[in-house]
């Protein structure tokens, strides 16, 4: 171990080269906009999850058919992630992550 290998600080932290943001730091607009598109995702999918299994197991039928469920699932994604995107900085501003 003449060259350091296995010793406490012989790497270079990915914090401190510069590598990767220091956690807290304001998130980019694209991971903002990424993550925002995946929450988007699976608020919609959890809609029509809920929908289907309603219409499996509930006591009645939806005032609506197949389609205008698709289109209301695609409104809570569209929903989801504009809340969502909203909702990041502030959140992170208020170190609650």
């Amino acid at each position: 171990m003449a060259d350091g290998e296995g010793e406490w600080g012989s790497e270079p932290d990915a914090v401190t080269d510069g590598s990767a943001p220091a956690p807290g730091a304001a998130a980019t607009p694209r991971a903002r906009a990424r993550s925002a598109a995946l929450w988007g995702i699976v608020g919609g999918f959890a809609f029509l999850v809920l929908a289907q299994g309603y219409r499996l197991l509930g006591p009645g039928s939806l005032p609506v058919g197949f389609g205008g469920l698709v289109l209301v699932g695609f409104a809570v994604a569209a929903a989801s992630a504009g809340i969502t995107y909203l909702a990041e900085a502030r959140v992170r501003a208020k170190r609650r992550t």
